[in-house]
């Protein structure tokens, strides 16, 4: 989604339907929507979930990332 400091930012929902033009990725039975668009943004990007010092949550090792910002929450393609 548009947004944050550096143009685009990450951003995760629950849902159970597929919408019109999705990708749907099934990984150890969970499946993952991404709608079309976003997808261009996303190709190669790995998502884990991580726990340090500073908290735990998701973080996004995207290829296509050119830049970000300090907290890594948006990038720029």
């Amino acid at each position: 989604m548009g947004g944050g400091c550096s143009g685009f930012q990450y951003a995760l929902d629950f849902t159970n339907e597929q919408r019109d033009n999705d990708f749907v990725f099934e990984y150890e039975g969970l499946r993952v929507f991404v709608d079309a668009i976003s997808a261009r943004y996303l190709d190669g990007t790995q998502i884990d979930y991580v726990m340090g010092t500073s908290g735990a949550g998701f973080k996004f090792n995207n290829p296509k990332a050119v830049g970000s910002c300090g907290c890594g929450s948006s990038f720029a393609v």
